[in-house]
């Protein structure tokens, strides 16, 4: 009974004390100081709209269960509206690598595009017109690969086979217009190119039209055929590319 009082005397002893304190006595209390995170809505050197409607960078504070949030308005000068930039519609080209066969004929060449399997003919007409000539290659394993009654003109010219041969056979004005083959066919991979044609009208809209194909042949020769004329021309040769 006696501590109880003489503790009950301490407190009440400690608790008059503070209460008399004068201004040179320091009073040391402890308490919970709420962390106030400030968030300007332009950092130094930023884009005021981008930063306004992006993510917080990774290292900002991030606002707690037990913070207080001030965002601080930096004033900003208004940008004046401009002309809203134009989608653009117009297809990109088409850019790969394909696998391609190649022959060389006495007027043209041949080549066989195996992603779609044709044969397109790049050759001169009597009247010097570089003509393109495009066949779907029919040719299946199993069939004739040449016909052995078919004697070349002179030495150093060859028949065509296989797929090549086979629409060379079966047409004989096409058969006149290249001629014999001056080689064997050889395959590889190489460059290809689609460019689509048309136009965008007024309303903005993709119009498709012809376009023109790029095969970068072996010797790094490009030819272009053409969708529209159906003509073909040499673009880029090795020489100019040295």
């Amino acid at each position: 009974m006696k501590q109880g009082f003489i503790l009950l005397l301490a407190i009440i002893l400690i608790i008059s004390t503070a209460c008399e304190a004068t201004d040179g006595q320091d009073i040391i209390v402890e308490m919970e100081v709420t962390r106030v995170v400030v968030v300007t809505a332009t950092p130094e050197g930023g884009d005021a709209d981008a930063q306004s409607s992006g993510p917080l960078p990774v290292n900002s504070p991030q606002p707690t269960a037990e913070s207080t949030v001030e965002a601080t308005a930096v004033p900003t000068d208004t940008p004046t509206p401009g002309p809203t930039a134009t989608p653009d519609v117009f297809p990109e080209p088409i850019v790969g690598e394909i696998f391609i066969a190649e022959q060389d004929f006495q007027n043209g060449k041949m080549f066989w595009l195996q992603p779609i399997n044709q044969i397109w003919i790049v050759t001169t007409n009597s009247e010097g017109e570089q003509v393109w000539i495009n066949r779907a290659d029919e040719f299946e394993e199993g069939m004739p690969e040449n016909d052995p009654e078919l004697t070349p003109p002179a030495t150093g010219l060859l028949q065509p086979v296989r797929g090549f041969g086979r629409i060379w056979r079966d047409d004989e004005e096409l058969q006149g217009l290249v001629g014999w083959a001056t080689g064997e066919e050889f395959g590889y991979t190489t460059n290809y190119e689609y460019h689509w044609g048309g136009t965008v009208n007024d309303d903005n809209e993709y119009e498709a039209g012809p376009g023109y194909h790029l095969i970068q042949t072996l010797n790094r020769t490009v030819y272009r055929f053409d969708e529209e004329t159906r003509t073909w021309e040499i673009i880029r040769t090795v020489e100019e590319d040295e």
